[in-house]
C-alpha cells in the first residue's frame, strides 16, 4: 500500500472524527488518572458539551481526537498495515467506549406499564440526535389499553438519570397534580385518576451527561359498574359556629376508609389541627382539636373521583364545599349552679340565671352543638307520648329556641319560670332563660355554636345531637382510619402521624345508641 493511500485514508478519518466530535461523548481521557501533556482534563460538564454543544454563550475547548493521534503515530512509524488494523480496531473500541447509557423511564398506572427503550450505544445516540434537543424517544403502544385501577394513580420512575418533567393530561385538557420524590427519581400523582377518561403521560429524564429520554403512554381508565357519591349537609358559603364539624355522607358503605380520608383536602385561612372520625360506614366527620378560630374561611375538596371506596366501587365525582366560621359564641350551662355563662368572641358576655330539667327530666351533661333554630317552636308533649287529657300534657309556642339534642332539649325563652331561674330546676329538660337574654342569644346564634351542660346527675348520650365534642382528642384520633391528625392552612392540609389513645367507641358502635323519645319542654 502506497504512502499516499495511507495519508489520504488518515485525512479522511480525521475529517470524519471532527464531524462526529459533537456527538461522541466519551473519550479515553476521563478514564486516565492524569491527562496527557497538552491535553485538557475531561470533566462531566465537558462531556455534556461534547454531546450537545455549548449553549447560553458558554464555550468549551474542543476535545482532541484520540483515534487520530494514534493513527498519526502509527503512520509516522511506517506501519501501514498495522495502522489500518489499529485504526479499525480503535474505531470499534472507541465506539464501545463512547456509549452514554440513556436514562430509563418507566410509567406505571394501575395494571399498565410503559417503559423507554433499553438500547444503548450508537443506535440510541443517533435516535437522540434525530429528535429535537438530542432526545431519545420511546412511544407507548398504538392501541389504547385500559387501566383497571385508577385509584392507584400514575407513578413514574427514572434509572440512570433523573426526571426533568412529567405531565398527565386528560383528553379534556385537565392536568393531574403530582410531585417529585427521592431526589427527582420518582414522581406520583397526588390524587386518583377519574374513571372512564383517556389520559396521556409524557415523562422526560436526563442522564448524567445531559441526554434527554422522553417516554409517553396513552391509556383509558375503566368505566366502573358500581360507583358512589358524597355530599356535605351545608349550603355553599354558609356561616357556622366555632364548634361546627364537617360532615360528609356517602351514597354507599365505605370499606377503604383510609383511602377516602386521604382524598380529602381542607383549606383554612387560619391554621387548625383536627382529625376525621368515622361515625358509621356511610358518614365521616372532621372536627378540630380545639374550636375553630373565629372568622376562618374553610374549603373542603374531596378528590373522590376514581377512589375505590369498596371492592369494585369507585367514586364518580369530586366534592367541594366552602363555608365560613362566624363569631365565637360559647355557652356553658350549669345544672348545679343554675347559671349559663356566655362568651362572645372570647369576652364574657354574662352569667345568666337559668333553670334546667327538674328531677326525672334532668338536662343531660355533655358538650353539644346547636343544630336547629326556630322562633317560635310548637312544643307538644304528644311528640313523646303524653297525650291530651293525661297528666303533664302541654302544647305551647316557645320563642327564641336553639336546639342542641335530638331528644328535644333547647335553650329558649321562658317568661313563666323567671322566678325560679337561678334558684331551682323546674323545666322538662330545656334550659330556661329570661326573655331578654334568650332574644340576645338567639340573635347571635348560628348552627354549630358550642353549648355545654355541666352539673347534671344524668350523662349525655352519644349520638343524641351533634355529639362529636363528647370525644377527647385521643378518642377522636382513634376514630380515624389513618390514625393521623390533619393540619390545615391556606395551602391545604396534610396528615401528621401522632400518638393514638385507646378508643372506647368501636366502628360498629358509632351512632347506634338508642335515643330517648323526643321531649319538647314547655317550661
Amino acid at each position: 500500500m502506497s504512502w499516499s493511500v495511507i495519508v489520504t485514508a488518515f485525512h479522511a478519518r480525521v475529517r470524519r472524527g471532527r464531524e462526529r466530535q459533537r456527538s461522541v461523548a466519551l473519550i479515553h481521557a476521563p478514564k486516565r488518572t492524569a491527562p496527557r501533556a497538552g491535553r485538557p482534563a475531561s470533566t462531566q460538564i465537558a462531556a455534556i458539551y461534547a454531546i450537545s454543544g455549548p449553549g447560553g454563550g458558554n464555550s468549551y475547548p474542543a476535545l482532541p481526537l484520540a483515534r487520530a493521534g494514534r493513527c498519526i503515530a502509527s503512520a509516522v512509524a511506517g506501519l501501514s498495515l498495522l495502522l489500518i488494523a489499529a485504526c479499525q480496531g480503535g474505531n470499534g473500541a472507541a465506539r464501545t467506549a463512547a456509549v452514554y447509557p440513556l436514562a430509563r423511564v418507566t410509567i406505571t398506572t394501575g395494571n399498565l406499564r410503559f417503559a423507554s427503550a433499553a438500547g444503548t450505544g450508537r443506535r440510541v445516540i443517533e435516535a437522540g440526535r434525530a429528535a429535537s434537543g438530542h432526545t431519545g424517544v420511546a412511544r407507548g403502544a398504538a392501541a389504547v389499553p385500559v387501566d383497571q385501577r385508577p385509584d392507584l394513580g400514575v407513578s413514574v420512575t427514572a434509572r440512570r438519570g433523573v426526571l426533568a418533567h412529567v405531565s398527565v393530561t386528560s383528553a379534556a385538557g385537565k392536568s393531574a397534580d403530582g410531585s417529585f420524590t427521592s431526589g427527582a427519581v420518582t414522581w406520583h400523582t397526588t390524587w386518583a385518576l377519574a374513571p372512564a377518561q383517556t389520559y396521556r403521560v409524557v415523562a422526560a429524564a436526563v442522564n448524567s451527561h445531559g441526554t434527554r429520554t422522553v417516554t409517553t403512554g396513552t391509556f383509558r381508565t375503566l368505566a366502573p359498574a358500581h360507583t358512589f357519591t358524597a355530599s356535605v349537609d351545608m349550603t355553599p358559603g354558609q356561616t357556622v359556629g366555632v364548634g361546627m364539624a364537617i360532615m360528609v355522607t356517602f351514597s354507599q358503605p365505605i370499606e377503604n376508609k383510609a383511602a377516602v380520608e386521604r382524598s380529602f383536602d381542607i383549606y383554612a385561612s387560619k391554621p387548625v389541627t383536627g382529625a376525621w372520625y368515622w361515625m358509621s360506614n356511610e358518614t365521616v366527620w372532621f372536627r378540630p382539636r380545639k374550636y375553630w378560630p373565629a372568622h376562618t374561611k374553610v374549603r373542603l375538596t374531596a378528590h373522590l373521583s376514581g377512589v375505590q371506596g369498596a371492592p369494585g366501587v369507585y367514586g364518580s365525582a369530586d366534592l367541594s364545599q366552602h363555608f365560613t366560621i362566624g363569631d365565637s359564641l360559647v355557652a356553658v350551662a350549669s345544672a348545679a349552679t343554675h347559671d349559663m355563662k356566655v362568651w362572645w368572641n372570647g369576652r364574657l358576655e354574662g352569667a345568666w340565671p337559668i333553670s334546667t330539667g327538674q328531677p326525672g327530666d334532668d338536662t343531660p351533661d355533655g358538650r353539644y352543638l346547636s343544630f336547629a333554630m326556630a322562633n317560635p317552636v310548637d312544643m307538644d308533649s304528644a311528640s313523646y307520648g303524653v297525650m291530651p287529657g293525661q297528666p303533664g300534657y302541654y302544647n305551647i309556642w316557645v320563642y327564641d329556641a336553639v336546639q342542641f339534642t335530638f331528644s328535644g332539649d333547647y335553650v329558649h325563652s321562658a317568661p313563666w319560670s323567671v322566678g325560679e331561674q337561678g334558684i331551682v330546676n323546674v323545666s322538662h329538660g330545656c334550659v330556661n332563660v329570661a326573655p331578654g337574654n334568650a332574644a340576645w342569644y338567639y340573635e347571635h346564634s348560628v348552627l354549630g355554636d358550642p353549648i355545654t351542660v355541666t352539673g347534671s346527675p344524668v350523662a349525655g348520650t352519644w349520638g343524641d345531637g351533634w355529639t362529636i365534642w363528647f370525644l377527647s382528642w385521643g378518642k377522636l384520633l382513634a376514630g380515624s382510619a389513618t390514625g393521623d391528625a390533619v393540619v390545615a392552612d391556606s395551602l391545604g392540609s396534610q396528615f401528621v402521624p401522632t400518638a393514638v389513645t385507646p378508643a372506647s367507641h368501636l366502628p360498629g358502635q358509632r351512632m347506634t345508641s338508642v335515643l330517648p323519645l323526643p321531649r319538647r319542654c314547655p317550661s
